[in-house]
């Protein structure tokens, strides 16, 4: 079966565009709409912890890891296997659970190198206000 590839706008945070798509994250029977912001810098996948809460997770019984930001502080995330869905298709993925993500700032998870750009080519134009995604076959 061969996935065609998917195109989403940017969205805009105030006067910021940034590359934030619709997902879906299921556990069990669960599942909940999300926005996550597409970054090539993250590592892996980190949503907030109420998502895993509202998902059925017990958060802290996961893996706790550690992650260092941009700006150098260090944050615990919790590892959890979930499914992800985009534009439809399901992706079994591990992804971490973080009480406060920036301080609550975001209203918005993070997709990264893990459970994201391994599963999709992904081609980010700025100026079209579009990034597009292919699975990988």
């Amino acid at each position: 079966l061969r996935r065609e590839s998917m195109k989403f706008d940017y969205k805009r945070y105030g006067k910021t565009l940034r590359p934030v798509i619709p997902v879906k994250v299921r556990h069990g029977e669960t599942e909940i709409g999300y926005h996550v912001l597409v970054d090539s810098g993250a590592d892996l996948c980190i949503f907030h912890e109420e998502i895993g809460t509202a998902l059925g997770i017990n958060v802290r019984t996961g893996e706790k890891r550690e992650v260092f930001g941009v700006g150098g502080k260090a944050s615990f995330y919790y590892l959890h296997t979930i499914t992800l869905s985009v534009g439809g298709w399901p992706y079994k993925i591990e992804a971490g659970f973080m009480p406060n993500v920036s301080g609550h700032v975001m209203e918005y998870g993070v997709v990264g190198q893990r459970g994201f750009f391994d599963l999709f080519v992904v081609k980010f134009d700025l100026l079209k206000e579009e990034i597009e995604l292919k699975p990988r076959t």
